[in-house]
This record gives C-alpha cells, structure tokens and sequence, in this order.
C-alpha cells in the first residue's frame, strides 16, 4: 500500500514530451515582478534621455498654442485645425517614448519562457467562473505569496523612495527659485532619476521571484513515475503492439521470399533443418543470390516450393549452414563460398542440360564437403 501511495508522488521531472504539451497550452514560466521592473527601468532611463528634448518641444507648442491672433478667435474652423495640428505634434513627440515601452513589453518575455501563443489558453473553461475556485486561489499558498510579495514590494519600494526623496530635498525645493525653463528641465531630469532609482528597487524583487517561478513552473509539471512509464509506452509503442507489428512485418517478409523461390535455381539443404535458394543469371550477376532462406519449418516450405516448381534440391549440410549463418536474402553470397556453391551450380546446370538434351550425367559433387576450401586436388 505504501509503495502504491509513493509511486502516485510527483516526483519525477519533466519529459520533453511534457515540456511540449505544456507549451502548446499556454503554460511557460512567468514573473510578473521582471516585466514590471523591466518597464519601469526602461520608461525611467527613456524620460531621462528624451526629457529634455520632450520639455522644450512641449514648451515651444504651448508658446505656438497661445499665441493666437484676434481674427483666429473668431474662426471655429482655424481653432480645430490648431487643435489637430497639437495633437499631432504631440503624438509625434511622444513617439519614440512609447516605441521604446512596446519594444520593452514586447521582449521582456523572452527573459522567461520566451513568446508563447496558445489558443487553448484563451479557451472558454467553466471553472473559472466557479467561486469557490477563485476564492482557493487567492486563499490558497499561492495567494498567499502573492500577498507576501505585494507586501515586500511595497516595504522595498517605501524604504528606496523616501531615502532617495530625503536624500534630494534641497534639488526639489531649490527648482522654485530657478527660472521657468531651467526648473523645467531641471525637474524633469529630478522626476527621471527618481523614477529611475525606485525602480531599481524593483530588481531585488524580480531576483528572488524570477528564481521562485521556475520552481513552481518545474513542480507544477511534475510527474508520478507511472505517468512517466505511461509516456514511454506511448513514445515508443507499447510492447504487446511492437510484437504484434514484428511478426506482422515477418510474415510479410516470408511471403516476399516464399514468392521468389520458383525463380531460384538451386536449394540447397541440411537435409532438413536449413535451406537456402539461390539465383544466379551467368551475364547479369557478378555473383549468385540468396532469394530465400529459413531453418525447420520455413525451411521445408521453401522445399515444398521449390519441388513444387522443379528447383534442383540439393543436399550439402556444412555448405546449408554456412549460407545461413553467413549470406543474406536479397545479396551476393560471400567470396569464401564461391568455390563450393560455384561446383553445386555446375552440377545443375549440366543436370538441366542433360534433362533437356539427353546425355550422360555428370558426377555429383561431394554434399559433405568443406565450404571454405577447394575440394583436395583443383587449383587454389
């Protein structure tokens, strides 16, 4: 009972295959902490680098905006096209601004688990209109570190601003006795650094919730070592259906070579136990071809076959059992053998000869001989 309860344990991390799965519906690792930081920084370090440029452009339309003639007053139509003209140009002037906030939202997510665009995350669920179901997730642990972390961010926030704020008290204060255009800049550059450095603060955050993600992301994709075996069984097809395809794809492949017996020109057996059949086209072939070969009962079927169709059937033991340990269907014997099936092969050929034209027989070569070496007496 125990090992049954541990072996339903998540305890095993996950396949690729889950990884996957996962990804195609919508759950990649996420913080929302890096993605706040990240805008926050780059909209801090943009009105830095583009405030001074934005405060005297805004400066020069509100000197153009109010500076209207008697006539222009009276014309409702000259005020619209003012109107138009100021919000364009400020579109214009925010531009670059607002590029730069896209291009920060659009490839932060590449920091963390990349882009990931998945129709079954928009997907309708009911689920997600039961209550009680919400009321877990904001109850629950991961509610919980929600408001934990809500709660850090504010503290780290409220400490780094009111140090920096304090920290730069006589700057903000002195910007009223400066001129109008010069506390203007000066205060944008003010706004942006301190924008700037209470947004770092949030880096101490994204650091630990970045790190916090993952884990939950790689526990919540976890698995039990059966949904591990499950899986495997699946990838790889399970052992009963593998089996069942071999003998399938075996017995398609003995009917092929059961179809290429009659073509043969020799079988050559152990009596009983190997055969093999052989082809060979003088002119066509470099060497003859094993188009069958089987022990027991393929071996008498490729016999039956054979007598079936008048195949010479041949009995040499050592040279059955060199073919079928060393040659394969569909390929030349090997060289080492030449010699004693090229002896068989001429013993039919003149069998056949004599068949069709009468004559004496010719002697039978010896069926007991070494397949590896010459008979004693011809050449080498």
């Amino acid at each position: 009972m125990a090992e049954s309860d541990n072996s339903q344990e998540k305890t095993e991390q996950p396949t690729p295959k889950k990884l996957r799965e996962a990804r195609q519906q919508g759950q990649v690792p996420r913080s929302r902490e890096l993605n706040s930081m990240a805008i926050m920084i780059a909209g801090a370090a943009g009105l830095m680098l583009l405030g001074s440029f934005m405060i005297g452009e805004l400066m020069q339309m509100m000197n153009h905006g109010f500076s209207i003639g008697r006539s222009e007053l009276l014309d409702s139509a000259s005020l619209l096209d003012r109107f138009a003209d100021a919000v364009v140009n400020a579109l214009l002037l925010l531009t670059p601004f607002l590029l730069l906030m896209t291009a920060v939202a659009l490839f932060t997510p590449l920091m963390l688990g990349g882009w990931s665009f998945s129709g079954q995350a928009l997907a309708f669920k009911t689920d997600r209109l039961n209550p009680l179901s919400g009321l877990k997730r904001i109850f629950g642990p991961k509610g919980l570190m929600e408001l934990v972390k809500a709660l850090a961010k504010f503290l780290v926030v409220s400490v780094i601003s009111i140090a920096w704020l304090w920290s730069q008290s006589e700057s903000f204060l002195n910007l009223g006795r400066e001129p109008f255009l010069q506390a203007m800049t000066h205060a944008a550059w003010l706004y942006g650094m301190s924008f700037l450095v209470i947004s770092s603060a949030l880096v101490l955050i994204a650091a630990i919730d970045v790190p916090f993600q993952l884990w939950d992301h790689s526990q919540k994709l976890k698995m039990t070592l059966q949904e591990v075996r499950d899986e495997m069984k699946e990838t790889e097809g399970r052992p009963e259906v593998k089996s069942k395809v071999r003998q399938l794809q075996q017995e398609m492949a003995q009917r092929r070579m059961m179809e290429d017996v009659p073509s043969a020109d020799v079988i050559i057996t152990n009596p009983t136990h190997y055969a093999v059949a052989l082809k060979y086209r003088p002119g066509e072939m470099a060497a003859p071809v094993v188009v069958a070969m089987g022990r027991d009962r393929v071996a008498l079927r490729i016999r039956e076959i054979g007598q079936e169709h008048g195949v010479e059937i041949f009995e040499a033991p050592p040279l059955a059992r060199a073919l079928h340990a060393h040659a394969r269907i569909g390929e030349p014997i090997p060289a080492q053998l030449y010699y004693a099936v090229a002896q068989v092969l001429a013993f039919v050929f003149q069998m056949q000869r004599v068949r069709r034209y009468g004559g004496e027989e010719p002697p039978r070569p010896d069926g007991d001989m070494d397949p590896f070496q010459p008979v004693e007496g011809e050449p080498r």
